[in-house]
């Protein structure tokens, strides 16, 4: 890898008297501003904010049938679905040193449950999504990704931030349930509604609006650690609603908050190393299996490159030009989670947007990180515990911390240049429009470019954006030529 890689994330400032204690030193945490009560607290916040993977994930993976009629079971899938996010979670504090969590990557999950898997058999699909990794991993120590990261202008990431914050306000209002997607059925061309129905109904829909006013009141407060504090009370909260008021399991979502008979749960490491590195190239021929790994490395590598530039953007790490000193060794912290996620077969592991969570409530260092993958490795064993946390009790940190980046970050796009504003404006609005990160993404370069290019200024275009935009064109094309 580029010597970059080996620098660490964060750089001192001359006025920064060197701390005296070596775990202080290894992790930054007075360098930048934080204290181990405030990492702490961040990476409680950051596992409760994204717990629902726990769940989540197993139920995606398991709703796939392979080529062969096969399902993967649910209690391995549980399993190897907190091993890896505790894994990569911890590996990204130790070695990245920044306040992001890891996880089973939503989207790629799909792709691999209901594109890949049903061409071939399961330990296929996920070799895949290993070589997937590996590619990752090949391109951060050649420095092309950091490259392709450097040569993104200010403003555009600037735009992903704001884009990220506003991802996940939608994502939590809508796992929530304070709005949700009118049904197919409905004739209507209007896609969210309010509510389940078009109204607000229901304990847990209270529990958010609670949740959302108190964690906004106690910001406002400059309240330390009051997303945390929201998120303790509105579980309380709803633990003695779902008591009393016998809500139905369905309106709570995934998550009931219920307090379970046995809060421990044995681990099932069935799954762990069921892999066929290149089994799936036999089912589909070479041209389609390199399309389908193409596929799982595109999204995942721009899902997070938004994600680590957004946390980032938001804890304060970036220097006055964008960049993250030592982005390498994060990079490539993301490539590992990737193969790692197929060599468990819990899909591929990427960064989430959660982990704004944590840094709302200041976390600046991986010892956050750290805190939040020792959750998970905990979760092996007390995985109903680590499921009662409600959707509602948790998603009001997400609407929180939305409003908080698209504060911080809108005012430094310039506006005066439509090459650019225009492209930012699409950027941050395709993220939630299109449910996904990387779209946004592809949407604004590709604009960026053209725009560049009809003004007669195509020569202030990077050249390895238009190599990223010509490899989105061709991605979206895909379908259109029968490629997949």
């Amino acid at each position: 890898m580029p010597s970059s890689a080996t620098s660490p994330v964060g750089s001192a400032s001359p006025q920064a008297p060197l701390p005296g204690n070596a775990f202080d030193r290894y992790f930054r945490i007075s360098e930048r501003g934080s204290s181990v009560y405030r990492e702490i607290r961040g990476g409680l916040a950051t596992f409760f904010a994204m717990a629902y993977i726990i769940v989540l994930n197993p139920i995606i993976l398991g709703s796939g049938v392979d080529k062969y009629g096969h399902h993967l079971d649910h209690g391995q899938l549980v399993t190897a679905t907190v091993l890896t996010a505790a894994l990569t979670t911890l590996l990204m504090g130790v070695i990245g040193n920044v306040p992001i969590a890891l996880a089973a990557g939503l989207g790629i999950n799909s792709v691999v449950a209901l594109q890949l898997a049903p061409r071939m058999s399961w330990p296929d699909a996920m070799g895949m999504v290993v070589l997937a990794g590996l590619a990752i991993m090949v391109l951060v120590a050649t420095g092309l990704r950091e490259r392709v990261m450097a040569a993104v202008p200010l403003s555009l990431r600037k735009a992903i931030a704001i884009g990220i914050g506003l991802f996940i306000f939608l994502i939590g209002l809508v796992d929530s349930g304070f709005v949700s997607r009118v049904p197919d059925s409905e004739q209507t061309t209007v896609p969210l509604q309010l509510g389940g129905n078009g109204h607000l109904l229901g304990w847990p829909v209270l529990v958010f609006i609670v949740g959302a006013l108190l964690t906004l009141a106690l910001i406002v407060r400059k309240v330390p650690g009051a997303i945390l504090i929201s998120i303790v009370a509105m579980t309380v909260l709803a633990l003695i609603i779902d008591a009393v008021a016998k809500v139905p399991a369905a309106s709570w979502g995934l998550t009931v908050p219920k307090w379970p008979g046995d809060p421990f749960a044995t681990p099932d490491f069935g799954l762990v190393g069921k892999v066929s590195l290149f089994g799936g190239f036999h089912q589909v021929g070479i041209v389609t299996g390199v399309l389908f790994v193409f596929t799982v490395l595109l999204s995942g590598f721009f899902d997070a490159m938004g994600t680590i530039l957004g946390v980032c953007d938001e804890a304060h790490l970036l220097d006055p030009k964008g960049d993250l000193p030592g982005m390498n060794r994060v990079l490539f912290v993301d490539g590992v989670a990737t193969a790692l996620g197929g060599a468990t077969s819990s899909s591929a592991n990427t960064c989430f947007v959660e982990s704004t969570a944590g840094v709302g409530e200041g976390a600046r260092t991986g010892l956050s990180a750290v805190v939040t993958g020792l959750l998970f490795v905990i979760s092996l064993f007390l995985t109903p515990l680590a499921t009662m946390v409600p959707a509602q009790a948790a998603t009001p940190a997400l609407v929180a911390v939305g409003f908080l980046i698209l504060s911080n970050s809108v005012r430094d796009i310039d506006w005066s240049d439509f090459t650019i504003a225009v492209p930012a404006f699409l950027t941050m609005l395709m993220m939630p429009f299109t449910y996904s990160i990387t779209n946004g993404i592809g949407i604004g370069f590709l604009t960026f470019c053209v725009l560049r290019i009809v003004t007669g200024r195509w020569r202030e275009v990077p050249v390895p954006l238009y190599v990223v935009s010509a490899v989105f064109a061709f991605y979206y094309l895909m379908p259109a030529l029968r490629l997949t």
